[in-house]
């Protein structure tokens, strides 16, 4: 099915602009509102930051998309809808990695019974260091092993008060 077509199936009128959007995600998962608009530029030219938004927010709304919003960074768009899956976000360089649903009982994938709440979805995000993170660290320790010391500076002689 095309991406017009899909589209269409939602009742949503089909736009450049809406297209545009809809492969920038698509190209690149995990994208930025930001990174959206720069696709999107250079695809079919001149779109306002709020246009992207828009087509962003609307695309969300209907199912299309995705957005995951990360603690302490901006909101990321992806295309993977429809399953449960997670995410592996990088405390250091903020690469963000889909993994697949966790079945296990840790950590907490399954809230209190009697809550009265449908649950249709869990998103959990785990925390750490990327690979390339960990052996950036490595590295570094590896080539300056000693932690360094500050150099003191000598003490200036006490000024005589007027």
């Amino acid at each position: 099915m095309s991406t017009a077509d899909l589209l269409r199936q939602r009742g949503i009128q089909v736009t450049a602009q809406r297209l545009a959007v809809l492969r920038a995600v698509a190209g690149q998962p995990h994208i930025t509102a930001d990174g959206v608009a720069e696709i999107v530029r250079a695809e079919i030219g001149t779109i306002s930051l709020q246009s992207v938004y828009d087509a962003l927010g609307l695309l969300v709304t209907e199912g299309l998309i995705r957005r995951i919003q990360p603690a302490g960074s901006p909101a990321r768009f992806e295309d993977r809808v429809g399953d449960n899956h997670h995410h592996l976000i990088c405390r250091i360089c903020g690469r963000l990695v889909d993994v697949d649903c966790a079945v296990h009982a840790a950590p907490c994938l399954t809230p209190p019974e009697g809550l009265g709440y449908e649950i249709d979805e869990a998103e959990v995000a785990y925390w750490g260091r990327c690979p390339e993170c960990v052996a950036q660290a490595a590295t570094a320790s590896v080539a300056d092993p000693a932690p360094r010391r500050r150099e003191r500076k000598p003490a200036r002689p006490p000024q005589p008060r007027a």
